[in-house]
């Protein structure tokens, strides 16, 4: 009986996280009732000043490709200033960028990571707005118009973009099943911006009020994640622009994507043990109940449920008397999902139609580098050092 208890509590664990949690949001929504903000476009001559900030480790093949990006940007020129901070490359980026005079670059040669060099630049940034984004990524033509239309609002202290996974027609596994996650997250996204505050923004794309900026600590692994929610616990809410979109290709195989993973799993974990008190709904309310929904329960508790949901299936199959039918479906159905598991795997490197078989396989690489990235992290082997996951 204990079995079939704690069976059936992991189960409705896992139905909370990835759908309970979805439609609570949508009932909230329903209850708000809110009518649509008046997100119109300023006039040219009231937009605010913004810094494009973009930091880059030895990427001088994809500096000319950034700045372009950058400079057809419909912004005023006027009113968008472009910073680049490149500590510790040696491969000709910081010269690259130089190029550009529309391009305001900081270099120096030590190499102490992404978040050091965030607190770095934050020095040289004199406009009312700042822009993150990464080197690697580009950004939609109205990215930085949709961010502004958001901060119209008092309340608003971040705006989060949309990461677009780029997808072709014969895709990989892990092209697929990153371009599918995505999507999921971004529907959640911006349910939880609609009803108050989404959690934390993508490094790709997101933007501050530059006076809310709280400089981070030097080993923070998720800088981005980090800096936005320490933005929330400041009381602001932080907004999803959808249509604020930064656009990068898929990891160039499954390796690279699990290497990625691994390191924001580590980060999760840093980044949970350092804000707990946001767990405290008599201080934080609603975003308390957001954070354990959407953030602590996917890091901590669903890849060990996952595993234990197997094995009390099996003991109460094969140990129990008067299984049920219940039980034997679910244990047949995990069977069958493993086993999509492995024909994603035995295929994740090549193209196929058949993408039914990927989500399953990226759900699993999930909780595989949740696991991983963990026990990483708490042995002290995960530095702040980012070594870059290959992409296409």
């Amino acid at each position: 009986m204990i079995l079939k208890t704690i069976f059936w509590i992991l189960i409705g664990l896992i139905l909370y996280t990835y759908f309970g949690y979805t439609l609570l949001l949508l009932i909230v929504k329903v209850i708000k009732k809110q009518s649509g903000r008046d997100t119109e476009s300023l006039a040219p001559e009231n937009l605010p000043e913004l810094t494009l900030f973009i930091t880059a480790f030895n990427e001088k093949d994809i500096v000319d490709q950034k700045m372009q990006n950058s400079l057809s940007l419909n912004y005023p020129k006027n009113k968008l200033k472009i910073l680049w901070i490149t500590d510790g490359s040696d491969d000709g980026t910081y010269e690259q960028v130089k190029k550009y005079p529309e391009a305001d670059v900081h270099h120096t040669k030590e190499r102490k990571g992404k978040t050091h060099a965030l607190n770095r630049g934050m020095q040289f940034v004199q406009t009312p707005i700042v822009v993150f984004s990464d080197s690697n990524t580009l950004l939609g033509e109205n990215a930085l118009l949709e961010i502004v239309k958001l901060f119209y609002h008092n309340n608003t202290g971040a705006v989060s973009g949309e990461k677009r996974i780029k997808m072709t027609g014969k895709d990989k596994a892990v092209s697929t099943g990153e371009g599918i996650y995505w999507r999921y997250e971004s529907v959640i996204k911006k349910l939880e911006s609609d009803v108050y505050s989404t959690l934390g923004a993508a490094g790709e794309l997101f933007a501050i009020r530059t006076e809310l900026y709280m400089p981070v600590k030097d080993d923070a692994i998720l800088d981005d994640f980090v800096i936005s929610l320490n933005i929330a616990m400041q009381g602001y809410q932080i907004k999803y622009a959808p249509e604020a979109y930064a656009i990068e290709s898929a990891s160039l195989n499954i390796t690279e994507e699990i290497k990625r993973k691994i390191r924001i799993a580590s980060g999760a974990i840093q980044t949970l043990a350092r804000t707990k008190k946001l767990l405290n709904p008599f201080k934080y309310g609603f975003l308390s109940l957001q954070y354990l929904s959407h953030k602590v329960l996917r890091w901590v508790l669903l890849p060990v449920s996952f595993l234990l949901i197997f094995i009390l299936n099996a003991l109460i199959v094969f140990f129990e008397h008067n299984t049920g039918a219940a039980f034997l479906f679910l244990f047949f159905a995990q069977i069958v999902l493993y086993f999509m598991v492995f024909i994603g795997w035995l295929f994740s490197n090549r193209k196929m139609r058949l993408k039914v078989f990927f989500l399953p396989y990226y759900l699993f690489i999930m909780n595989y580098s949740i696991l991983a990235g963990t026990i990483r992290y708490l042995s002290g082997k995960q530095t702040v050092i980012w070594e870059k996951a290959r992409r296409k």
